[in-house]
């Protein structure tokens, strides 16, 4: 085995992919552990790879056809690169992770800035937060899509990311010129960094002032909206991880205003604490929204089952649900790859 894999090296990146066994490699005199989605990363069980000859050490793995993972080594609580593949995405977290995907998986084309499309128009915005946030500042990016006439706002968390990462202004000029969704605006707004991510997120009444005495009200001068009042829960609202649990929040709190509500990979317990939105959604009145969540088959652990039971709750309770499950992990990859689906769920001409 240890020829052959020496002999796949030198044509092909690791790791080695024969059908849907995966092969991982790494050549030395002692080896690393590796650590990814199909492990929880740190949270689950860091895998010992096997000796298979002098100085080459390996582990295979079972995957489906369509999965999309990234992963990463530990030697001494510090994380390395698979030397043997090139290809590599950012963390989030000030760091890189090695990735790959199976033979079907079909990466989104709407993530692709096409310039023969109109475009809409993103301006940054630095407004004060009024000691509602961690900081006195916060960055609001607006994107104005390319019509004239009053269109809906969808408000999204992690706001960087979402435009960056995902790439979500250049995903909605494409569906917006293919018709597959009416013309939205978009206001990405910033988070504070990690450390004050959490409080900021977890169900903050805060954060919903922010959002409805300083940013709505800017938003509203600079594009044209359709009308709340006439129209109650014309807005959306989205969000990933603590993100998708704050934009669940945010649709229960302010149901008038934000009635489409798209949640990917939410966070809606941890370590088996379940958030408020579990009680609010179960125990409360009916309200008048629409849900579109999806999270990976590879989510960080426990991520899976919650939304699941959330998904199972939403149904129970009667509320209209779209729920997605796909084969990959907790990252922007995979939530860029999916995004569009919620937008068309919500935001299509059928809608």
């Amino acid at each position: 085995m240890a020829n052959s894999i020496l002999a796949r090296l030198r044509t092909e990146h690791t790791p080695l992919i024969d059908h849907d066994v995966v092969t991982f490699v790494w050549r030395g005199g002692i080896a690393p552990k590796l650590v990814g989605d199909f492990t929880g990363w740190e949270d689950g069980a860091p895998i010992t790879l096997e000796k298979t000859g002098r100085g080459i050490w390996s582990y295979q793995l079972t995957l489906p056809l369509d999965a999309y993972i990234e992963y990463s080594f530990v030697q001494g609580g510090n994380h390395l690169d698979d030397p043997y593949n090139p290809r590599r995405t950012y963390n989030g977290v000030g760091g890189y992770n090695n990735y790959f995907s199976l033979s079907r998986f079909t990466p989104t084309e709407l993530v692709r800035k096409n310039k023969k499309i109109p475009h809409g128009i993103v301006t940054s915005y630095y407004i004060p937060t009024e000691d509602l946030l961690t900081s006195k500042k916060r960055t609001v990016h607006l994107y104005r899509p390319p019509v004239s006439n009053p269109v809906p706002l969808i408000v999204v968390w992690d706001g960087q990311d979402y435009l960056h990462r995902a790439h979500l202004s250049q995903v909605v000029d494409n569906l917006i010129y293919q018709k597959r969704i009416q013309p939205v605006a978009i206001v990405f707004v910033e988070n504070g960094g990690q450390k004050s991510r959490t409080v900021e997120y977890a169900c903050s009444e805060a954060t919903l002032v922010f959002l409805m005495t300083e940013v709505l009200p800017l938003i509203a001068k600079e594009v044209a909206l359709v009308d709340i009042v006439k129209t109650p829960g014309a807005f959306g609202v989205l969000g990933a991880s603590m993100g998708g649990l704050m934009a669940l929040y945010t649709a229960i709190r302010i149901p008038h205003v934000f009635g489409n509500v798209l949640c990917q990979s939410g966070a809606y317990s941890w370590a088996g604490f379940d958030m408020v939105v579990f009680d609010l959604l179960e125990h409360g009145e009916l309200l008048p929204i629409k849900i579109w969540m999806d999270v990976g088959t590879y989510d960080l652990p426990g991520l899976l089952v919650s939304n699941q039971r959330m998904s199972k709750v939403m149904m129970e309770r009667g509320y209209p649900l779209t729920y997605h499950e796909y084969n990959a992990g907790h990252n922007y990859t995979a939530w860029a790859n999916d995004v569009w689906r919620g937008l068309e769920a919500l935001f299509g001409y059928k809608n």
